[in-house]
């Protein structure tokens, strides 16, 4: 269509072009049809709704942005305005920019979530300086669909939230809308190679300790749950891609739940890696403070890191557990210092459930191998973590409790790490779930493994489901897996 040509030129003014693309998509408007069907006549209005929405939020710094607007091309005069936040429509002002959706490359998804249907598939981004609370560093994304609602001359342009409503009232009918959920997620491109990225930070903490925070992976919506995703030892939240993905394909979990990322160097000691994110937690209440309760899911460490989230710990049950260790261990702390903080917690109650996948409640005999011996070698704790720790630290309760060593995250996963110990003989207080990965060798279920973690570890008796799924340790994006977590956040729907 010779407008829609018009409307990508270069050469022509702001306003012409604009003119050109509210033309083509005047013309086409009258013969979408269902929505359903890509038509000519669809994906022209789709590209000039789109094309519209970028150009006027990103030329000459969006001075034609969110203000009433009259152009006329081939001498048709059309006035524009852009419909006012509501239940289902974005801002105006939200988003700083908006990206194609098409023009965002899927490096870590093997299945994307598109829904076809009437107007522009966007991903709004939004990028504030200062950076804002919990903004990923290259700002926060969701899926936008822009669609053009003609009366005559008349035309409204709305940012539309396919997340929350996968359809809307499209020239007096309501249509299926065009939306691409993968691309948000994707947008945030993963490092070269994400395995050298996850050792860096085992080993070198203190190169990521200024990352280490809850990331919101969607703008915050009080009317969805959040799900906290925590990953495990060498990983980072990129690892959950793939199952945030395939959560999202489904319309119920999209409209209902929202999905946040907890990031940290994985080399540290995991309870002190479990009180950074309750901080985090502790930030959201204070920020957010009509927020919904959240769903925690951890995967190996990380279920560890969530397990101290649900679990009520105190100075006598360490004593009582570890006996003369766990008293020198108080002697001499504070309340103040970071190892009491770090040790001694209450369970949130702001935790309504949590899903551990292929957690080592109870340690990994690996973590006490060659294998192991050589990982604690590797890590490098951040000078002032360690500074603070050998301050508040008894050197004899070292020698009885760790060797002499300070604990870093894969002592912690040995089976006989004292906090395991403690964690383990208090009651966890939210309904959990565990999914295990089992390699399918041959043998009963209880001499099973993941390769990492054996079912004996991995088991709780009080679990509300233990689902096996056929895998490996990495088994958090098995097809398997992302069925039980959406069957586990349904059932979460239906018990509120």
């Amino acid at each position: 269509m010779r407008s829609l040509r018009e409307g990508r030129s270069q050469h022509l003014s702001l306003e012409t072009r604009a003119a050109d693309y509210l033309e083509a998509a005047a013309l086409t408007a009258p013969e979408l049809g269902p929505g359903t069907e890509q038509t000519l006549a669809l994906i022209t209005y789709n590209s000039a709704t789109a094309e519209l929405t970028i150009l006027l939020r990103s030329a000459q710094g969006g001075r034609l942005w969110n203000h009433p607007l009259t152009l006329t091309a081939n001498n048709t005069t059309y006035h524009l305005r852009l419909q006012p936040a509501g239940n289902a429509v974005w801002s105006p002002d939200y988003f700083t920019s908006f990206v194609p959706s098409a023009s965002i490359k899927e490096k870590l998804i093997k299945k994307e979530n598109i829904q076809e249907g009437v107007g522009g598939s966007l991903v709004g981004v939004r990028i504030t300086t200062p950076r804002e609370n919990f903004a990923p560093f290259k700002g926060i994304s969701a899926p936008v669909s822009a669609t053009l609602n003609f009366k005559g001359n008349d035309a409204t342009l709305s940012l539309r939230r396919p997340a929350k409503e996968p359809a809307a009232p499209v020239q007096g009918k309501v249509r299926p809308l065009a939306a691409d959920f993968s691309a948000p997620i994707s947008y945030y491109k993963p490092p070269s190679s994400l395995l050298l990225f996850g050792l860096m930070g085992m080993m070198r903490a203190s190169n990521m300790m200024n990352k280490t925070g809850l990331y919101f992976l969607q703008p915050y919506d009080p009317d969805r749950i959040p799900v906290v995703f925590v990953h495990g030892l060498i990983s980072t939240p990129f690892n959950w891609v793939q199952t945030i993905n395939g959560l999202q394909a489904d319309p119920e979990i999209r409209k209902h739940y929202q999905f946040w990322v907890f990031g940290y160097p994985t080399g540290n000691p995991v309870l002190y890696s479990a009180l950074r994110l309750r901080e985090e937690l502790a930030r959201v209440d204070k920020l957010y403070p009509k927020h919904k309760d959240y769903v925690l899911v951890g995967h190996s460490m990380g279920g560890l890191l969530s397990q101290a989230q649900v679990t009520s710990v105190t100075r006598t049950d360490w004593e009582k557990t570890l006996g003369a260790p766990g008293m020198e261990l108080f002697a001499t702390l504070k309340p103040a210092d970071l190892v009491a903080k770090a040790t001694t917690f209450k369970a949130n109650s702001g935790i309504k459930r949590v899903v551990f996948i292929c957690t080592p409640h109870r340690g990994s005999e690996m973590a006490s191998g060659g294998i192991g011996a050589l990982g604690i070698k590797l890590i490098s704790l951040p000078a002032d973590l360690e500074t603070t720790m050998k301050s508040e630290i008894p050197e004899q309760t070292l020698m009885k409790m760790n060797n002499g060593r300070l604990p870093n995250s894969v002592s912690n996963l040995k089976p006989s790490a004292p906090y395991l110990a403690v964690l383990n003989k208090e009651s966890i207080h939210a309904p959990y779930h565990s999914i295990i990965g089992n390699r399918g060798k041959p043998g009963p279920l209880a001499d099973s493994s993941d390769g990492v973690v054996p079912y004996w570890s991995s088991h709780l008796d009080g679990a509300k489901s233990e689902c096996i799924v056929p895998g490996p340790h990495g088994s958090c994006e098995l097809p398997q897996t992302i069925t039980e977590l959406d069957r586990i956040l349904k059932l979460h729907l239906s018990s509120l």
